[in-house]
């Protein structure tokens, strides 16, 4: 697939990665916040989420930096992964993917911070509610994130890289089976907890719910989420 051109200015791009990236960042916390202050613990946080956090809390433990790592080493080699989808190893992109994260996980952690300080325990039926609707908000934000800063494509976050290289080199464009088989690594991800730690958390109906619907978000996004921004230098290999 050819390289596509960029036909919007770099102040424009800078602007809809800033948005895009506040909004993942946040929308993860929600689903994650939520997850942990709802009982009984029922919800679950977005799928590549709940992965990355449980494997992390199974290899590194309870502490106040578990997610920055978390998010930010298996990022990195998530980045490896689509170098080798691509069959080329691309280090400027790679590089471009770890510029990504480290502002989104340090993100992550602030508004975890922020939210669980905030956010209230929950064990009555109206509270419950109201924290399913935020979690699946949460999902929601992230499928819009994703959808402006793919079509932007200054840097990317590795799994929505992994994302978009399956989408448009495997799956003719379909963001729904694409975001189905970019679950395939953070399965594993899970199995890995499950196998340290003899149980599974941060899974549970929201997961769920990403599962079904977080690659639709995108879709719909792409057309009715600033629809005038395309795909910008889209590149996923030869």
């Amino acid at each position: 697939m050819s390289k596509s051109q960029r036909t919007i200015s770099t102040t424009a791009s800078i602007g809809y990665f800033i948005i895009s990236l506040i909004l993942n960042a946040f929308g993860n916390v929600l689903t994650l916040e939520t997850s942990s202050h709802i009982h009984p613990a029922i919800l679950g946080s977005a799928y590549w989420t709940a992965a990355e956090a449980d494997l992390g809390h199974a290899v590194l433990g309870n502490n106040s930096w578990v997610l920055f790592w978390a998010f930010f080493l298996l990022g990195v080699l998530i980045a490896f992964l689509n170098a080798i989808l691509m069959h080329k190893l691309d280090w400027r992109r790679i590089g471009g993917n770890i510029v990504f994260m480290l502002p989104f996980a340090l993100l992550i952690q602030w508004f975890s911070n922020l939210c669980d300080a905030f956010f209230p325990q929950s064990n009555t039926f109206y509270s419950n509610i109201c924290y399913i609707c935020l979690n699946f908000f949460g999902v929601f934000l992230i499928g819009v994130a994703i959808s402006i800063y793919q079509r932007v494509n200054i840097v990317l976050h590795a799994q929505d890289d992994l994302f978009q290289i399956i989408r448009f080199r495997y799956t003719k464009g379909n963001a729904t089976i694409a975001m189905w088989l970019s679950y395939l690594p953070p399965t594993v991800m899970g199995i890995w907890a499950w196998m340290l730690t003899g149980r599974i958390e941060n899974i549970g109906i929201g997961t769920i719910f990403a599962f079904i619907f977080q690659g639709y978000f995108t879709g719909w996004a792409d057309q009715h989420v600033f629809p005038r921004l395309k795909h910008q230098a889209l590149d996923v290999g030869n």
